[in-house]
């Protein structure tokens, strides 16, 4: 006997694939619809054809401005727009690591230690990224800076792991 609050599982898969039974005969019995009638065959016709493999499309002038005799000007133009634009050369005399216990005994007077040795090349940065290195010199009382190597972008990397 079978509780009517709790209906038989084999009833209700059986209920299931009877579902499933009658909607694949229904698509199988179902007309397939005219070459005509189908909207996505009508769709792909109205789309215009696609360039072939290796074949280039040629850009509009609306898209792209033709380039011009006097290009050399334009370069020398739009880097005179940048040469005004300020930015922050600084030079690196060495970093250390410190904890902020040490960091609060500082006083005036305490000496830090730096990575950096003596007579070595100080790192120049421009807005944080190196850029070159150089040594220190002084100047009628001030401090400068010779440049004695420009870095390339790939010692830029290296450099980055320090």
């Amino acid at each position: 006997m079978t509780d009517p609050k709790k209906p038989d599982p084999k009833a209700a898969e059986k209920a299931v694939e009877d579902d499933w039974a009658d909607a694949m005969n229904e698509q199988e019995t179902a007309e397939p619809e005219a070459a005509g009638e189908d909207p996505w065959a009508a769709a792909l016709a109205e789309q215009e054809p696609e360039p072939a493999a290796g074949e280039a499309q040629s850009a509009d002038e609306r898209v792209f401005k033709p380039l011009e005799k006097g290009v050399d000007n334009v370069k020398v133009r739009d880097l005179e727009m940048i040469m005004d634009i300020p930015v922050k050369f600084t030079v690196e005399l060495g970093r250390t690591r410190i904890t902020i216990k040490q960091l609060l005994e500082l006083a005036q007077g305490s000496v830090v230690e730096l990575d950096g040795l003596a007579g070595e090349p100080m790192d120049i940065l421009i807005n944080g990224y190196l850029i070159a290195q150089g040594e220190v010199v002084v100047v009628e009382d001030r401090y400068g800076i010779r440049i004695t190597e420009i870095i390339t972008p790939s010692e830029r990397v290296q450099k980055l792991n320090r």
